[in-house]
């Protein structure tokens, strides 16, 4: 179930702040603050245009218990923002709008509201909203089950949150496309977006999306068959909610409560549930939540033997869920966006006719010209000819700079990690930094040495490439960093620019793709090609990366780490992959692992080591 987290989001502006002076208890009770902010707004107060913008902000964001209320505020903010030209607050009103809309079931027109706030989030140059708006889009794609929208949307929005520094609305984002992965059943990945969002909802002293992130974690233990995990998450998280008044996410998590019961056979205690969520989604008017649990007591009902009472909640089941999920919106949304991208191109379209109707203007007048007198004429046209050929000099020139900068900048961006790319452009040099877990990867084929002696240089410089170009594939395909090849040995590392929980599991995952790609190619080898067997070794551990060189500059990474997967590697056997005790105690859950008990490492002494067998 998809959480609208950012609508507890509060933040006063300054402005509002020094005319209202809000008790501290307002950040806490939106609709406290909605019904303060409401006295102001129906006294008619002189507030300048951008003092009134930021209460119409605040009284739609906070406004819970009206939705009507709260609509009529986005709308008025809407079109003072259009009056004012003012872009942020255009898209914060639609933005606002969106989730009023999308609350009532209207997800047609809310998605419409959405992609309006990101193009006025875009004019406003506003990255925080062109994320958050994203991701309003995602969700509604989400609910609607297009999950490849869904997923583009969500990759779009936390690409750019994270380049922000407000932690609330990419957890926010994060807990949403964890969502994503429970719907599809990948309960693991899921518990880890939920987890991290958590955290970061902690962290923050953020209570509410802390409690979503706990009913979350709470539906993926039910769902594992871990019942009193499951039920101690969701009960807190409810505690929570009930305090902040958010029936929407209280009627969800209820349902899952009983979908637990159900299992232990306890169908009164169950029905007591699903009754409780059926109340709250009649009474604050949440038309999919009164869809989903008119369904729960109907197969309840049909358990115990209540046919009538099972038909009755099936016909309103029904009811709802068409009023939310009719063809004719589904069609409406599947339009929406490409008519948005036709209507960019006919702006543009406008602007060159209108151009060429002022230059058409131009020519007429220097024409006039021409018959009051002739030595101006003459003036204006060698001014001109000489203005015409210096601006097409100057445009020339500066479309050769653009084209060198933008190729120096996929060079560099070749060499170095994005982030680290950006930090030398800003500043001129990259701070070492040091990462407290990364996996790191070493490979090695067997008897390139007595190979490359009788292989001429272009069919050496072939055979590496062959392979080395499919493991690029691979580490983008991860989502891992290569940090350089020497010679025949190709070495890249998990878990860096950006640190993540589950760096050895993708680079096993990836180790296990490249040894299968080597596998093949030899079976499927020629007379004219070269093929190798290959060792890999794996190791995790904190090492510390930077950036070496002032003018032919690296991006490399140091530390014991990154020597002991060097020697796993070198221990290693063909076609197989050597972990760590490190790295296995990682991944041990996930794959089949082979111990090979304690081998002599050089500098290191004697060592355990596994080798992996494949995914469990």
């Amino acid at each position: 179930m998809k959480w609208n987290i950012l609508k507890y989001h509060f933040k006063c502006s300054t402005v509002l702040c020094f005319l209202f002076f809000l008790p501290p208890t307002a950040l806490a009770q939106e609709q406290r603050v909605a019904d303060s902010l409401r006295k102001i707004y129906t006294n008619g107060k002189s507030l300048s245009s951008s003092e009134k913008m930021e209460l119409l902000r605040n009284l739609s964001f906070n406004e819970v218990n009206n939705s009507a209320l709260g609509m009529k505020y986005a709308d008025e903010l809407i079109a003072l923002s259009k009056a004012e030209k003012n872009y942020l607050y255009l898209h914060r009103g639609y933005y606002q709008k969106g989730n009023k809309l999308r609350l009532a079931g209207d997800l047609d027109v809310a998605l419409s509201a959405f992609f309006k706030s990101t193009n006025a989030a875009e004019k406003a140059n506003y990255t925080p909203g062109l994320g958050t708006a994203y991701s309003a889009i995602a969700d509604v794609y989400s609910v609607m089950g297009n999950t490849k929208n869904a997923e583009i949307y969500y990759n779009k929005a936390v690409r750019i949150l994270r380049t922000t520094d407000n932690a609330i609305v990419l957890a926010s984002a994060l807990i949403n496309a964890g969502d994503q992965y429970f719907k599809t059943k990948q309960y693991k990945v899921a518990l880890q977006y939920f987890n991290e969002s958590g955290a970061i909802f902690k962290k923050n002293d953020y209570i509410i999306g802390f409690a979503y992130s706990l009913g979350n974690i709470g539906m993926v233990y039910a769902e594992q068959g871990k019942n009193n995990l499951a039920m101690e998450n969701m009960r807190k998280a409810i505690v929570i909610l009930e305090d902040l008044k958010d029936y929407y996410a209280i009627s969800d998590y209820l349902i899952h409560m009983s979908d637990i019961y159900v299992k232990q056979n306890d169908t009164k205690t169950a029905l007591s549930y699903a009754k409780r969520s059926l109340d709250l989604a009649q009474k604050y008017g949440l038309k999919d939540q009164v869809s989903t649990s008119n369904l729960k007591l109907s197969q309840l009902y049909e358990k115990v033997g209540n046919t009538a009472e099972s038909l009755k909640h099936y016909k309103d089941h029904i009811t709802y869920r068409d009023s939310v999920t009719n063809l004719e919106s589904v069609q409406k949304i599947a339009d929406l966006r490409t008519n948005y991208e036709v209507s960019q191109k006919q702006v543009q379209v406008n602007l060159l006719k209108k151009d060429k109707e002022i230059q058409q203007l131009r020519v007429k007048r220097q024409r006039n010209l021409i018959y009051v007198t002739a030595s101006t004429l003459l003036f204006i046209i060698f001014l001109a000819f000489g203005l015409y050929r210096r601006n097409k000099f100057i445009q020339k020139t500066k479309a050769i700079i653009e084209e060198e900068k933008n190729r120096s900048d996929t060079l560099l961006l070749n060499i170095l990690p994005e982030e680290t790319a950006q930090e030398l452009k800003q500043s001129g040099k990259v701070a070492a930094k040091k990462f407290e877990s990364v996996t790191v990867l070493f490979t090695d084929f067997k008897g390139f040495t007595d190979y490359a002696k009788d292989l001429s240089p272009e069919k050496l410089v072939e055979s590496v490439d062959y392979y080395f170009s499919k493991f690029d594939t691979i580490m983008e395909k991860y989502d891992l960093e290569k940090i350089k090849t020497v010679g025949d040995s190709y070495m890249c590392a998990a878990g860096l620019p950006f640190e993540t929980t589950d760096h050895a599991h993708k680079m096993v995952l990836a180790a296990i793709e490249i040894a299968e790609f080597v596998k093949e190619s030899l079976a499927m080898q020629t007379q004219d090609q070269t093929r190798f067997e290959i060792r890999i070794g794996i190791n995790s551990g904190p090492i510390v990366a930077g950036v070496v060189g002032s003018k032919k500059f690296a991006y490399d990474i140091w530390g014991d780490a990154v020597n002991i997967a060097s020697r796993m590697e070198s221990c290693s056997e063909p076609g197989r992959i050597n972990v760590s005790e490190y790295t296995y105690e990682l991944i041990k859950d996930q794959f089949h692992c082979e111990y090979r008990g304690e081998i002599e490492v050089k500098h290191k002494g004697m060592m355990k080591m596994y080798f992996v067998n494949g995914p469990k």
